[in-house]
């Protein structure tokens, strides 16, 4: 790496702290977040991505899943929900998943990603046959199913206790739980953004039962909205403190708020500044996180290549048919192939790794051979195309 070169005095404290492996103070991020030097605050995210990972970015072969948009919750920052009789709104029928799934196997996928609306028609035995029904045709896909706002849902319409919820959702064949409905923890944010979703609180609550269940999650931050640098840094050692305490987070991925066709699209969409400095200003102040990903579905891929010096070592995967930030404007493609993803890599200078969902490195010939038959009416998606 190249010498770091200060142009804010301030950020020196926080570099000794840096190189010394010292936690940072919740002064420290919001300094982080405030410093007009970028490049010295992303140094100092390489810094620490390269003593953990290298020269080493990830990716997977991932197919998203989308059961339902239809929602009880109508957050405003949400342009993916629908009431059930709104125009766009649909439900699949299990056979219609299934299908989906199974072209995602065609497609080399090691990871289903599941998450969906809070609908109010639907038991919760429709997801539980859902993720059975997966398990069975596909046993070595891994099920990541669920966000904490689903899983809390689900316990109050089955009447059963969040624990209990999560040991039918093991025994179904879920195998671990993405990050996604945390957004901004702090309480004047939520009633803003999300006010019918769980708390900040809840969602940490609801982690922290996840992993004591054994199930490994995510865990994510939605910027670009009406937060402040203050509530920013609040919500990563809100994380940062589960994490110290179950060790159940696999990675961060800070999601840039996209305000299209949302109940708050006069809000600017954010800017690939501040989009990098999230990404390093995450890594510096989770130090217990392993991983930070640049999802390149909302920062764009060529921003999510550049984040790979800014602190990300991972690049999410190849995610198919994404339609959350899709329906809320985002532009970038829902399908990116497996060879593409490798090139943005080893073109930021990084080396590509393949993984799978807990981040052990995939070995294709070790995996079960992929089907050659493709249903009538479905489009087969090469791994090279």
């Amino acid at each position: 790496m190249s010498e770091l070169i200060l142009t804010d005095d301030r950020l020196k404290p926080i570099a000794d702290k840096v190189r010394a492996g010292e936690r940072l103070s919740f002064d420290d991020g919001v300094q982080l977040y405030r410093s007009p030097d970028l490049l010295a605050v992303g140094w100092l995210a390489n810094y620490v991505r390269e003593k953990k990972h290298g020269n080493v970015t990830y990716y997977n072969v991932n197919r998203h899943i989308n059961p339902t948009n239809v929602c009880v919750a109508h957050c405003k920052l949400c342009a993916f929900g629908r009431d059930p009789n709104a125009p766009g709104a649909y439900t699949y029928a299990l056979d219609e998943i299934y299908q989906r799934a199974d072209q995602g196997v065609r497609e080399g996928a090691t990871e289903f990603h599941i998450v969906g609306g809070l609908h109010p028609d639907l038991p919760f035995e429709y997801f539980l046959e859902l993720i059975s029904g997966l398990k069975k045709r596909h046993p070595h896909v891994h099920l990541k199913a669920f966000t904490m706002v689903e899983v809390h849902y689900f316990a109050r319409i089955a009447k059963l206790t969040i624990e209990e919820t999560l040991q039918k959702m093991k025994a179904a064949g879920v195998d671990s739980c993405p990050g996604g409905g945390a957004e901004i923890f702090h309480p004047r944010v939520r009633r803003i953004i999300c006010d019918h979703k769980v708390s900040g609180q809840m969602w940490l609550t609801l982690a922290r039962k996840t992993h004591e269940a054994g199930l490994h999650s995510n865990a994510t931050m939605l910027y670009g909205h009406v937060e402040t640098e203050e509530e920013r840094v609040d919500h990563l050692i809100k994380l940062r403190e589960t994490q110290d305490i179950t060790r159940g987070f696999v990675a961060f991925i800070p999601l840039a708020f996209h305000p299209d066709n949302t109940a708050l699209s006069h809000i600017p969409k954010t800017t690939g500044y501040l989009d990098l400095r999230n990404i390093a200003v995450a890594r510096l102040m989770l130090d217990n996180f392993d991983h930070i990903k640049a999802y390149w579905i909302m920062l764009t891929p060529s921003i999510a290549q550049i984040a790979l010096r800014f602190g990300a070592n991972d690049l999410d995967g190849t995610v198919v048919e994404e339609k959350i930030y899709h329906d809320a404007g985002a532009k970038t493609s829902e399908f990116t192939p497996r060879n593409e993803l490798e090139r943005l890599i080893r073109a930021a200078g990084r080396v590509p790794v393949e993984r799978d969902t807990l981040y052990n490195k995939i070995d294709r010939s070790k995996l079960p051979p992929l089907p050659a038959a493709t249903p009538a009416g479905l489009v087969s998606l090469s791994l090279n195309v």
